[in-house]
C-alpha cells in the first residue's frame, strides 16, 4: 500500500483483537495531515478499539500502523508518552480531576509531558483556553462549568502540545444537540488550522450538515467512503 508523505495515520493489513477475539480485520486506510474524518458504526462494532489501537492503548499484534511518525505495531512502552505528545485524545466522559481547578488540570498534563518552565506553562494555558472560547475559567473548578464548557476544557487539554491529530471518541455523546453542534464547529476550526481529526460519532446530523470523509466499522471491516459507497444510515 502506497502511503503519502503527508499521512499522519497509516494502517495496513491490520487486525484488532480484544483478548483472543478479532474485532476488526483487513484494515487499510490513511489519514492525511489536515484531514477531518468521521468514524461511525453500531455500538460494539470496534470504533473505540480502533481509536485505542491508534494511540497505543491496545497493542497491535497483526499488521502495520504508523501514527505521527511512530510505528504502533512494535512500539515500546517507554515510547508511548512521546507518541501521546504528538496526538490529542478526547473522551466522551471528560476525565477531569474534579478536586483541581481548570489551570491545575492542564498543568498536570503539561508536567506529565515534559513542560517545566512555569511562565511558559501559564502562557500556554491561557492560549489554549482562549482557543476554545474559555478565556476566563482557569481558576474555576470543573463542577462550576457546564457540560459543554467541560468538554471545551478537555479539547484545550488535548491541544496543549500542538498535536498532529486529535482522536475524539464520541466527544458530544453526553451533550445536548445545540451544545454538540458548537463542539463540532470548534473541531472544524481546529481542523482548518491544520490539525487532523478522527472523530467517532453517532450523530447522523453531523454527517449531513458538516460532511467529511467517513470510515465505517461494520461486520468486522472498516469501510472507507473515499474508496466505496455504503449506507450512512442504520447505525446510529
Amino acid at each position: 500500500m502506497a502511503f503519502s508523505r503527508d499521512s499522519v495515520v497509516k494502517i495496513s493489513d491490520a487486525s484488532i483483537l480484544q483478548e483472543d477475539n478479532t474485532v476488526l480485520n483487513e484494515i487499510n486506510f490513511t489519514i492525511d495531515k489536515g484531514e477531518f474524518v468521521y468514524l461511525i458504526g453500531r455500538t460494539g462494532s470496534g470504533k473505540s478499539s480502533l481509536l485505542k489501537t491508534l494511540y497505543a492503548d491496545l497493542p497491535l499484534r497483526i499488521g502495520f500502523a504508523e501514527v505521527a511518525g511512530f510505528s504502533i505495531n512494535n512500539i515500546q512502552s517507554k515510547d508511548i508518552p512521546f507518541l501521546r505528545r504528538k496526538v490529542g485524545i478526547i473522551f466522551q466522559d471528560f476525565e477531569l480531576f474534579y478536586d483541581r481547578s481548570i489551570a491545575e488540570n492542564l498543568t498536570f498534563v503539561m508536567k506529565a509531558t515534559g513542560w517545566k518552565d512555569s511562565a511558559n506553562m501559564k502562557s500556554r494555558i491561557a492560549e489554549v483556553l482562549m482557543r476554545v472560547g474559555l478565556g476566563t475559567v482557569s481558576a474555576k473548578m470543573p463542577h462550576q462549568l457546564s457540560g459543554g464548557e467541560q468538554q471545551r476544557v478537555v479539547i484545550a487539554r488535548a491541544l496543549i502540545n500542538e498535536p498532529q491529530i486529535l482522536f475524539a471518541d464520541e466527544p458530544t455523546g453526553n451533550l445536548d444537540p445545540d451544545v454538540s453542534e458548537g463542539i463540532l464547529k470548534l473541531f472544524e476550526e481546529i481542523n482548518t488550522s491544520g490539525t487532523s481529526v478522527l472523530m467517532a460519532t453517532h450523530s447522523h446530523h453531523f454527517l449531513e450538515k458538516f460532511p467529511h470523509r467517513v470510515l465505517k466499522c461494520e461486520k468486522g471491516k472498516v469501510l472507507d467512503s473515499s474508496k466505496e459507497k455504503f449506507a450512512l444510515s442504520g447505525w446510529y
